[in-house]
């Protein structure tokens, strides 16, 4: 699934095509993907002015001059895909229609914004903007983790006395929002920290290290695009690079990348999910 970085470079990548301009014409293939679409919901987006994109978690917010949000969530297998012309930034032609197009947006000025999900996992809702944050989707996650109410103190006091391992504190929505299996293995590794570790028994000097670390592999990442890995793509269909980056993730047996470890990449099974370490030095 689609992890912070890649959400937002989907979401800049739509900015030149969606941000300031008229929806001139929704359609809508299907009733529904992982949730029924709201009723007329082409209706209600059609001759709607997007006031602007934001990003919250793992979700895309249009914002409308009507004064309702378009929630949209990618799924597992969901891209926001652009065709036409953008500000003489895309030139091809709009492809013709595949039976996962399930949500089409033809946009002021010729560019066109297609919603494909071959696993119809996502999701696309309408909300009023005044309370969007109060989504049943939205309102339990926790800060963002490139914001400013996520830093220090904050973290250490929410792994405080926590007895889960590490890697699922921090795979916890609730406590910060967007981070996935990819980043957390990548972010331990960087730290040191062995994601099978009791978070509430690291020591709150070594836990406040995670934050910094958490910021600059998110900021990598997004730099780069996104991990383009299985289904995921840009907005304008290409690649992201970040995987080329990996320390750990995906690369079991490995040398670790750490300068003098000297050990090998690990991988195991953590609440169902790989977890790739280095048994060495992360401690």
């Amino acid at each position: 699934m689609p992890e912070l970085p890649e959400v937002e470079t989907v979401r800049r990548g739509l900015l030149p095509a969606m941000e300031g301009r008229v929806i001139e014409r929704a359609e809508v293939r299907r009733g529904d993907l992982r949730f029924p679409f709201p009723e007329r919901m082409a209706d209600r987006l059609t001759g709607v002015r997007v006031i602007g994109l934001r990003r919250r978690s793992k979700y895309i917010l249009a914002d409308l001059s009507t004064g309702d949000t378009l929630l949209i969530h990618l799924g597992m297998s969901g891209r926001m895909l652009v065709s036409g012309r953008v500000l003489g930034d895309f030139h091809h032609d709009h492809p013709a229609p595949t039976k996962h197009d399930h949500v089409v947006l033809d946009m002021e000025g010729g560019a066109r914004v297609t919603f494909n999900d071959a696993r119809r996992f996502g999701a696309m809702d309408l909300v009023s903007t005044d309370t969007a944050e109060d989504h049943w989707l939205l309102r339990d996650i926790g800060p963002e983790p490139l914001g400013n109410a996520f830093d220090e103190t904050y973290l250490t006091g929410r792994l405080a006395g926590r007895m889960t391992p590490v890697k699922a504190a921090l795979l916890d929505q609730k406590l910060v929002a967007g981070l996935g299996n990819i980043y957390v293995c990548e972010v331990l590794h960087r730290a040191g920290i062995d994601p099978r570790r009791k978070a509430g028994r690291i020591a709150a000097a070594r836990a406040a290290t995670l934050v910094p670390l958490i910021r600059a592999v998110l900021a990598e990442a997004i730099e780069a695009g996104g991990s383009s890995l299985r289904d995921y793509r840009q907005a304008d269909g290409e690649l992201g690079y970040f995987q080329h980056a990996f320390r750990v993730y995906d690369r079991e047996g490995e040398p670790c990348p750490t300068p003098g470890c000297g050990g090998r990449v690990a991988r195991i099974v953590q609440s169902g999910r790989s977890t790739f370490f280095c048994p060495r030095c992360q401690r």
